[in-house]
C-alpha cells in the first residue's frame, strides 16, 4: 500500500474509451463541464497527490472516474481510487448523492465499479445507504458490481456483510477489461450477475 500511494500521481484513470465517451462533455453526466489541471495536482489522498484526471465527489479519500455511460442499456462503468471510508467520511453517502443519484435520475440502474486501486474499505455499522440504494435499483432490475477488488478489501467487504447488497468476490475478480470495448465488458459482468457467465478470465 505504501508503494502504491507513493506512485499515485502517475496512476491515470483508464483513457482508452475516451474516443467514445467523456463525462465532462456529456450534458447528462454529473461531471459535465469539468476542467482538469494540466500543470499541477488538485487532489490528495492523505499526503499523496493524485493524477489530476481523477474526479472528486465530496470525499477526501475516495475519487473516481466515470468511464462510460450507456443510457439506452442503462449502465455506467466507473473506476475508483483511494480509500473507501464510511466510518470517517460517509463515502457511500457522498458517492450516492454526487454520483449515483444524478445518474439514476437519468435512468442508470446498473453500476460497475472497477476497484483495483481501492486500497482499503472501512465499513460503518449502519448499512442503510446500501440497503436503500439496492432496493431502489431492484425495482428497475438494477444492481451494483465491484470488479477486481483486492483480497483484503474483499475480506473487509465480507466482514461488513455487504455481499447482501453488492456483487463482488472471486467470480468478479481478474477481469481483463482495459483492452475490451465497454459494451462487451458490461455484457460479461451482467452475465455474471444474472448467472449466465461463470468466470471472467485472467488478470491483465
Amino acid at each position: 500500500m505504501q508503494y502504491l500511494c507513493g506512485v499515485m500521481h502517475d496512476i491515470e484513470p483508464h483513457f482508452q474509451w475516451r474516443s467514445v465517451y467523456m463525462a465532462e462533455t456529456d450534458k447528462r453526466s454529473p461531471f459535465f463541464g469539468r476542467r482538469y489541471n494540466e500543470f499541477g495536482f488538485d487532489h490528495q489522498l492523505y499526503n499523496f497527490y493524485l493524477h489530476p484526471q481523477w474526479d472528486e465527489f465530496g470525499s477526501s479519500t475516495l475519487y473516481g472516474k466515470l468511464l462510460f455511460v450507456d443510457y439506452d442499456e442503462q449502465f455506467a462503468l466507473i473506476e475508483l481510487i483511494g480509500e473507501w471510508n464510511d466510518v470517517l467520511h460517509n463515502d457511500i453517502m457522498l458517492l450516492r448523492r454526487h454520483l449515483s443519484d444524478p445518474l439514476m435520475e437519468e435512468g442508470i440502474v446498473k453500476f460497475v465499479f472497477f476497484c483495483e486501486h481501492v486500497l482499503n474499505f472501512h465499513a460503518d455499522r449502519e448499512l442503510d445507504y446500501y440497503e436503500e440504494w439496492v432496493e431502489e435499483l431492484r425495482e428497475e432490475a438494477g444492481w451494483i458490481a465491484l470488479i477486481n477488488t483486492r483480497t483484503h478489501v474483499q475480506e473487509e467487504l465480507e466482514e461488513a456483510h455487504l455481499d447482501r447488497f453488492l456483487h463482488f468476490g472471486e467470480d468478479f475478480n481478474e477481469l481483463v477489461w482495459r483492452t475490451q470495448k465497454p459494451l462487451l465488458v458490461f455484457q460479461i459482468i451482467e452475465g455474471l450477475v444474472t448467472g449466465d457467465v461463470k468466470r471472467l478470465g485472467t488478470a491483465d
